[in-house]
C-alpha cells in the first residue's frame, strides 16, 4: 500500500493497538478508518493532524514521505547552542509547513529589488532601500520598540525569542512554505535588534546557507562570506536609513548629547552608529573613534531616557513565540482543520486544559491583530 493510507497503515501496526483502538484515539470509527486505509475515503485535513499528533510525525511527511529541508543561515558563538537553537528552529518550521498543508499559508512577502551586480554591500544598501518602502506602506517605522512585530508585519516572517545561554544570537530559516527567524533572549537589546535585521536580511537576499557560527559580525567584516556582508550592510542601513541621518545630522550637527539621542532613536548600538556615519562622511575618523567607545547604557544616560533603556532590557530578555504562527495555529483550530494542540504548543499549555478553557461558557475568542506583545530595544 502506497500514499497516505500505506503510511498511516504501518503507523498503525506500529503502534502496537488494533485499528479499532488506534482509531478510537482518532476520531475514526471502524468504518472510516477502513474506507480511509483502504483509498475509498480520503484521510480530512482534521484526521491527518490528529493521528500526526498521536504519532509524533508530521502532517507533510503523512501526505508525502518526505521532511522538507531547511536552508539555515546562523549567528552563534559557539556550535552546542546551535544545535539546540536548530531543533528549535525546526519545530517552528515544521508547524508551518503542517498549517500550509491544510491550507494556511504563510503571509512571505519579498521586496523586489533590481539590481545586478554591484558589491555585496551595495547590494545588501538596496535591499535595505526596498525593504524600509515596505515598511512605511505598511504605516510602521524602523525605530519602532517592537521591531519583531514589524517584521512580521511588513514581511510576513515569523519570529520567535528563546532563552539559552550565553553565546548565541540568531539564525534564519527558509524552506518553501516557511520563513522563520530565531533570536537568542539578551540583555543586550541593541544586539538583538541587528541581528534581527541581519536575518531578515538573508531571507530577503534568498540566500541559501548551512549553519555559521560568526562573532563580532561588524567587527570583523573582513572575515565574513559574501551573504554575511551583504546582510550586514542591509541591517545597518534598515535600522539606520540614511536619509533620517542625514537630516538628523545636517540640521544641528552632531555633539555628544546628539549623537546619544540619535543613538536612543535608532534603538542601536553607538559603535554600530558611530560606524555608519562616518561612513555616510558626516563624522570624521577621530570623532567615530570617540563616539565608538560610548555603551548603550551611557548614551541612555546621557539622553535622559535610562528608564526607556530598561525596558528595552526586560523585552530583549523574554522569550517570544513566533506572532503570526500563533495567530495562524489558532485560526486553524477555530476553523476546524486541526486540533488544538499546535496552538497549545505555540503558547506552552497543556493542549487539554487550553482545550476546556476556550469551550467553557466564555466561548471562544481569537488573538488580537496585534500579532505580538510589544518589544524593547
Amino acid at each position: 500500500m502506497e500514499g497516505a493510507p500505506g503510511r498511516v497503515l504501518n503507523l498503525i501496526e506500529g503502534s502496537g493497538q488494533s485499528r479499532r483502538a488506534f482509531g478510537q484515539d482518532v476520531g475514526l470509527d471502524d468504518s472510516k478508518l477502513s474506507k480511509s486505509l483502504s483509498g475509498a475515503r480520503r484521510f480530512s485535513s482534521l484526521d491527518l493532524a490528529r493521528i500526526a499528533d498521536k504519532c509524533g510525525v508530521t502532517i507533510e511527511w503523512l501526505l508525502t514521505g518526505e521532511e522538507p529541508a531547511l536552508a539555515l543561515a546562523a549567528r552563534t558563538t559557539t556550535g552546542q547552542q546551535a544545535c539546540t537553537v536548530l531543533e528549535t528552529a525546526r519545530k517552528y518550521s515544521v508547524m508551518r509547513e503542517d498549517l500550509a498543508t491544510l491550507g494556511r499559508s504563510q503571509p512571505w512577502r519579498p521586496v523586489d529589488v533590481g539590481y545586478s551586480g554591484g558589491t555585496y554591500a551595495e547590494q545588501g544598501r538596496a535591499l535595505a532601500s526596498a525593504a524600509l518602502v515596505r515598511t512605511a506602506s505598511a504605516g510602521l517605522s524602523v525605530t519602532d520598540a517592537d521591531l519583531p512585530a514589524l517584521v512580521e508585519t511588513a514581511f510576513g516572517a515569523d519570529v520567535a525569542v528563546v532563552i539559552l545561554d550565553d553565546g548565541f544570537d540568531g539564525l534564519c530559516a527558509s524552506s518553501d512554505d516557511a520563513k522563520l527567524i530565531v533570536l537568542g533572549a539578551s540583555a543586550i537589546p541593541v544586539r538583538q535588534r541587528f541581528t534581527l535585521a541581519h536575518e531578515l536580511g538573508h531571507l530577503l537576499a534568498g540566500d541559501d546557507q548551512d549553519v555559521h557560527l560568526d562573532k563580532d559580525i561588524y567587527e570583523r567584516p573582513q572575515e565574513k562570506d559574501s551573504s554575511e556582508m551583504r546582510a550586514n550592510a542591509f541591517a545597518s542601513a534598515f535600522l539606520m536609513p540614511e536619509g533620517a541621518l542625514r537630516e538628523t545630522v545636517g540640521r544641528s550637527g552632531l555633539t555628544v548629547e546628539g549623537f546619544a539621542a540619535l543613538a536612543c532613536d535608532f534603538k542601536v548600538a553607538p559603535s554600530a552608529l558611530a560606524i555608519r556615519l562616518q561612513q555616510l562622511r558626516l563624522i570624521d575618523a577621530g570623532t567615530c573613534d570617540r563616539f565608538r567607545t560610548l555603551t548603550a547604557a551611557k548614551v541612555a544616560s546621557i539622553a535622559g531616557r535610562s528608564e526607556e533603556f530598561a525596558r528595552g532590557v526586560a523585552d530583549a530578555s523574554a522569550a517570544r513565540p513566533p506572532g503570526l504562527l500563533v495567530r495562524d495555529a489558532y485560526l486553524a483550530y477555530e476553523s476546524g482543520a486541526t486540533t488544538i494542540r499546535l496552538y497549545a504548543n505555540l503558547l506552552g499549555i497543556d493542549a487539554d486544559e487550553l482545550g476546556q478553557s476556550l469551550d467553557s461558557s466564555e466561548g471562544r475568542q481569537a488573538p488580537d491583530d496585534n500579532i505580538a506583545p510589544a518589544g524593547g530595544w
